[in-house]
């Protein structure tokens, strides 16, 4: 064997090798997951919508939804699931999207504070609340707050402030002033429940 037989036998091995998993492919087979793997075009139904995101394995829901869906309302404070800055709601019950995987969600409805947004213009109740006793000072951890406060709500319309203050409790302010934005969180409540 010639040395230039030997290189044209080795690239050849080596495309073969290559093409090998791509073959199924280009013969019209569907295109499957394969075991203990995660699928990285995944739909996510998020704020009502269904949207197609490619996704990384490791990819948490606080990266998805901040830097592929462009929802930044979601405030990411900690990123090691302490301080509830990135809390959303996943199918009504309030999540550290920073420490759940986006692919452990594709199949369940996912609420952040953009999908409060009503289609007057006009704020939810939680956020007319806050507004009317100016219930944070920078705001940073509020989206977070209001997510909590909506998915305690949900299990209790109707709470007293130690039960709202001990259901939004994994929620940390940087300014501290727990004081106001409960009585704000309250304001917001009572709206709701007024309707």
């Amino acid at each position: 064997m010639t040395r230039r037989q030997l290189i044209k036998s080795v690239i050849a091995a080596g495309v073969v090798s290559f093409s090998g998993p791509l073959l199924p492919l280009l013969a019209g087979a569907t295109h499957r997951a394969m075991p203990g793997t995660v699928e990285r075009l995944v739909t996510l139904t998020v704020n009502g919508q269904k949207r197609r995101v490619d996704i990384l394995p490791q990819e948490t829901l606080a990266q998805t939804l901040r830097g592929k869906l462009g929802l930044t309302g979601l405030k990411v404070g900690c990123d090691r699931a302490e301080c509830g800055a990135c809390t959303v709601l996943v199918n009504d019950v309030p999540q550290y999207a920073c420490s759940i995987l986006t692919h452990s969600v594709r199949d369940k409805a996912i609420l952040t504070i953009e999908g409060l947004t009503r289609a007057d213009g006009s704020l939810h109740p939680l956020q007319q609340g806050i507004l009317d006793e100016q219930g944070f000072q920078c705001g940073y951890c509020a989206p977070g707050f209001i997510m909590s406060t909506l998915g305690h709500l949900k299990t209790n319309p109707d709470p007293t402030r130690q039960e709202l203050a001990r259901g939004v409790s994994g929620n940390l302010c940087r300014c501290q002033d727990y004081d106001k934005i409960l009585t704000a969180l309250l304001r917001g409540a009572e709206y709701m429940r007024k309707g």
